[in-house]
Protein backbone atom coordinates (compact mmCIF):
# COMPACT_ATOMS: atom_id res chain seq x y z
CA UNK A 1 0.00 0.00 0.00
CA UNK A 2 1.35 3.36 -0.96
CA UNK A 3 1.44 5.97 1.78
CA UNK A 4 -0.58 8.39 -0.34
CA UNK A 5 -3.39 5.87 -0.88
CA UNK A 6 -3.34 4.93 2.80
CA UNK A 7 -3.75 8.58 3.81
CA UNK A 8 -6.58 9.09 1.31
CA UNK A 9 -8.24 5.90 2.56
CA UNK A 10 -8.01 7.20 6.14
CA UNK A 11 -9.59 10.46 4.97
CA UNK A 12 -12.48 8.54 3.38
CA UNK A 13 -12.94 6.51 6.58
CA UNK A 14 -13.18 9.81 8.47
CA UNK A 15 -15.74 11.06 5.90
CA UNK A 16 -17.61 7.80 6.39
CA UNK A 17 -17.66 8.46 10.12
CA UNK A 18 -19.14 11.90 9.47
CA UNK A 19 -21.73 10.34 7.16
CA UNK A 20 -22.49 7.79 9.87
CA UNK A 21 -23.82 10.64 11.97
CA UNK A 22 -26.34 11.65 9.29
CA UNK A 23 -28.93 8.99 10.09
CA UNK A 24 -31.81 8.03 7.84
CA UNK A 25 -33.33 5.44 10.16
CA UNK A 26 -31.72 3.48 12.99
CA UNK A 27 -28.23 2.53 11.85
CA UNK A 28 -28.98 3.35 8.19
CA UNK A 29 -26.96 6.44 7.31
CA UNK A 30 -24.79 8.14 4.71
CA UNK A 31 -21.70 6.18 5.72
CA UNK A 32 -21.43 4.05 2.59
CA UNK A 33 -21.04 7.08 0.29
CA UNK A 34 -17.36 7.26 1.21
CA UNK A 35 -16.96 3.54 0.45
CA UNK A 36 -18.56 3.91 -2.97
CA UNK A 37 -16.42 6.97 -3.67
CA UNK A 38 -13.32 5.14 -2.46
CA UNK A 39 -14.11 2.23 -4.79
CA UNK A 40 -14.40 4.67 -7.70
CA UNK A 41 -11.26 6.65 -6.96
CA UNK A 42 -8.88 4.25 -5.20
CA UNK A 43 -10.17 0.90 -6.39
CA UNK A 44 -12.34 -1.99 -5.17
CA UNK A 45 -10.10 -3.21 -2.33
CA UNK A 46 -9.79 0.24 -0.77
CA UNK A 47 -13.53 0.81 -1.23
CA UNK A 48 -14.22 -2.50 0.55
CA UNK A 49 -12.10 -1.50 3.54
CA UNK A 50 -13.70 1.94 3.70
CA UNK A 51 -17.21 0.47 3.40
CA UNK A 52 -16.63 -2.14 6.10
CA UNK A 53 -15.10 0.28 8.59
CA UNK A 54 -17.70 2.91 7.71
CA UNK A 55 -20.54 0.55 8.59
CA UNK A 56 -18.83 -0.45 11.81
CA UNK A 57 -18.60 3.21 12.82
CA UNK A 58 -22.26 3.76 11.91
CA UNK A 59 -23.32 0.80 14.03
CA UNK A 60 -21.07 1.90 16.88
CA UNK A 61 -22.53 5.43 16.91
CA UNK A 62 -26.00 3.84 17.03
CA UNK A 63 -25.09 1.49 19.89
CA UNK A 64 -25.12 -1.68 17.72
CA UNK A 65 -28.94 -1.76 17.52
CA UNK A 66 -29.06 -5.23 15.92
CA UNK A 67 -26.23 -6.75 18.04
CA UNK A 68 -22.52 -6.90 17.36
CA UNK A 69 -22.61 -10.26 15.49
CA UNK A 70 -25.27 -8.96 13.08
CA UNK A 71 -23.32 -5.78 12.42
CA UNK A 72 -20.16 -7.81 11.77
CA UNK A 73 -22.10 -9.72 9.09
CA UNK A 74 -23.33 -6.43 7.63
CA UNK A 75 -19.76 -5.14 7.76
CA UNK A 76 -18.64 -8.08 5.60
CA UNK A 77 -21.62 -7.46 3.32
CA UNK A 78 -20.60 -3.82 2.91
CA UNK A 79 -17.07 -4.89 2.00
CA UNK A 80 -18.44 -7.25 -0.67
CA UNK A 81 -20.79 -4.52 -1.93
CA UNK A 82 -18.00 -1.96 -2.37
CA UNK A 83 -15.64 -4.52 -3.89
CA UNK A 84 -18.12 -5.73 -6.51
CA UNK A 85 -19.28 -2.16 -7.19
CA UNK A 86 -15.69 -1.12 -7.88
CA UNK A 87 -14.86 -4.19 -9.97
CA UNK A 88 -17.97 -3.81 -12.14
CA UNK A 89 -17.46 -0.07 -12.60
CA UNK A 90 -13.77 -0.40 -13.49
CA UNK A 91 -14.28 -3.29 -15.93
CA UNK A 92 -17.36 -1.92 -17.70
CA UNK A 93 -16.02 1.64 -17.80
CA UNK A 94 -13.61 0.50 -20.52
CA UNK A 95 -16.59 -0.51 -22.68
CA UNK A 96 -19.22 2.14 -21.89
CA UNK A 97 -19.00 4.69 -19.08
CA UNK A 98 -22.76 5.18 -18.69
CA UNK A 99 -23.48 1.46 -18.77
CA UNK A 100 -20.86 0.93 -16.06
CA UNK A 101 -22.53 3.56 -13.87
CA UNK A 102 -25.97 1.98 -14.27
CA UNK A 103 -24.92 -1.65 -13.77
CA UNK A 104 -22.54 -0.92 -10.88
CA UNK A 105 -25.27 1.13 -9.19
CA UNK A 106 -27.88 -1.61 -9.62
CA UNK A 107 -25.49 -4.21 -8.21
CA UNK A 108 -24.58 -1.92 -5.30
CA UNK A 109 -28.23 -1.27 -4.47
CA UNK A 110 -29.23 -4.94 -4.77
CA UNK A 111 -26.41 -6.22 -2.58
CA UNK A 112 -26.86 -3.41 -0.07
CA UNK A 113 -30.64 -3.92 0.12
CA UNK A 114 -32.41 -7.21 -0.66
CA UNK A 115 -29.36 -9.49 -0.63
CA UNK A 116 -28.08 -8.25 2.73
CA UNK A 117 -31.58 -8.71 4.17
CA UNK A 118 -31.76 -12.27 2.79
CA UNK A 119 -28.45 -13.05 4.48
CA UNK A 120 -29.79 -11.71 7.80
CA UNK A 121 -33.26 -13.29 7.50
CA UNK A 122 -32.43 -16.45 9.50
CA UNK A 123 -30.97 -14.39 12.34
CA UNK A 124 -33.27 -11.36 12.39
CA UNK A 125 -36.57 -12.79 11.17
CA UNK A 126 -39.13 -11.81 8.54
CA UNK A 127 -39.64 -8.32 9.94
CA UNK A 128 -36.32 -7.30 8.34
CA UNK A 129 -38.00 -7.46 4.92
CA UNK A 130 -39.65 -4.13 5.78
CA UNK A 131 -36.21 -2.49 5.71
CA UNK A 132 -35.55 -3.35 2.05
CA UNK A 133 -37.10 -0.16 0.56
CA UNK A 134 -35.25 2.10 2.99
CA UNK A 135 -31.94 0.29 2.46
CA UNK A 136 -32.36 0.50 -1.32
CA UNK A 137 -33.22 4.19 -1.16
CA UNK A 138 -30.29 4.91 1.15
CA UNK A 139 -27.93 2.97 -1.15
CA UNK A 140 -29.25 4.90 -4.15
CA UNK A 141 -28.56 8.27 -2.51
CA UNK A 142 -25.15 7.16 -1.21
CA UNK A 143 -24.18 6.06 -4.73
CA UNK A 144 -25.62 9.20 -6.31
CA UNK A 145 -23.64 11.48 -3.99
CA UNK A 146 -20.50 9.39 -4.61
CA UNK A 147 -20.90 9.74 -8.39
CA UNK A 148 -21.47 13.49 -8.15
CA UNK A 149 -18.35 13.91 -6.02
CA UNK A 150 -16.40 11.58 -8.31
CA UNK A 151 -17.38 13.69 -11.30
CA UNK A 152 -15.78 16.74 -9.67
CA UNK A 153 -12.82 14.93 -8.12
CA UNK A 154 -11.93 12.83 -11.17
CA UNK A 155 -10.62 15.89 -12.99
CA UNK A 156 -7.45 15.43 -10.95
CA UNK A 157 -7.64 11.64 -10.96
CA UNK A 158 -3.94 11.15 -11.64
CA UNK A 159 -3.11 12.84 -8.35
CA UNK A 160 -5.14 10.19 -6.46
CA UNK A 161 -3.22 7.20 -7.78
Amino acid sequence: MKTKKLVIMALFIAISFLGANIKIMGSIAFDSMAGFLGALILGPVYGAIIGALGHFLTAATSGFPYSLPVHLIVMADMAVTMFLFGIIYNNLCKINKYLSIVIASIVGILINGPISILILLPIMGKAMVAMIPILCLAAFFNILIAYILYKFLSRNEKSWK
